[in-house]
């Protein structure tokens, strides 16, 4: 008699990656808001600390590639790690998913006329949502389809590569920018603002002043901070656009403390951008 081998049948559902590097006071919040999911695969660069016996012993999956760029690293985990589900939604360990986004991602997931799906994210300070301070809802390609999908650097961070299709989820993830206190805020904004002036520097004069008119607002954002950097006085330019503007006092006290942050980033990107012009002349 001949048996035929069993196949395993997996429930429908989605993978999730978290990014980390000496993430142990982080972690365990962002794993345990990820109950519900059968594959968490954190992708570490190198930690020193209890980062991946903590994400082990919750039950993940540990893989490590030394960091290059945020891009580089979703990339490698697109196209490397052999994933249980064909979407996957990317995390930071600063961040959390949330029970509406989990089940929205769930539907989403029979989707096959995409690439993947926009998330804005709740930020949160000092645990209080800073909504207007932070032009809610600043859309992030999160959820994607692996491998097709495909990430490109673009200064600090990562945006889709031309070409993917998109659509938007409703539901948000949290996102705490106040995790590690202002100091750790201020030196993770040094680094960022070196990310972005080199983009700066090398992307060249502005030629999208056209976007400004789009009908997309995300293409309107990105075009309107592009071509910000044109302008005198960034940084306090920055900070009445988001506290006045864009209504950070309705924030709070928590939105007038990020606000004035902000300014300070723009501080360190002008300065950053003057030394490289500087440099290149």
């Amino acid at each position: 008699m001949t048996t035929t081998p069993t196949v395993p049948v997996h429930p429908p559902g989605y993978s999730v990656v978290v990014l980390t590097l000496n993430e142990e006071r982080d972690l365990p919040a962002c794993l345990g808001s990820l109950q519900g999911c059968n594959d968490v695969v954190v992708l570490d660069s190198g930690s020193t600390d209890g980062t991946a016996a903590l994400a082990r012993a919750a039950g993940a999956r540990v893989f490590v590639r030394a960091f290059d760029n945020f891009a580089g690293q979703r990339n490698h985990a697109q196209r490397e790690i052999p994933f249980r589900h064909p979407w996957v939604f990317h995390l930071d360990a600063d961040e959390r998913m949330t029970p509406e986004l989990d089940a929205e991602c769930r539907a989403a997931s029979n989707r096959t006329d995409v690439d993947g799906f926009y998330v804005a994210p709740r930020m949160l300070w000092a645990g209080h949502w800073i909504r207007r301070s932070t032009d809610f809802p600043a859309w992030q390609a999160r959820f994607v389809r692996a491998p097709k999908f495909e990430f490109i650097e673009v200064g600090h961070g990562q945006r889709e590569a031309p070409g993917m299709r998109l659509d938007r989820l409703q539901a948000n993830y949290l996102h705490d920018l106040s995790s590690g206190g202002e100091a750790e805020w201020l030196d993770r904004h040094r680094r960022y603002a070196r990310a972005e002036a080199r983009h700066l520097v090398a992307s060249g004069p502005v030629r999208d002043w056209h976007r400004i008119f789009s009908r997309d607002p995300l293409l309107r954002r990105r075009a309107l901070k592009r071509i910000s950097y044109v302008l005198p006085g960034r940084p306090l330019l920055r900070f009445l656009y988001q506290y006045l503007l864009r209504g950070g006092f309705l924030d709070g006290p928590a939105g007038l403390h990020y606000c004035r942050l902000l300014a300070q980033y723009e501080r360190f990107t002008s300065a950053e951008l003057k030394q490289l012009r500087a440099q290149s002349r």
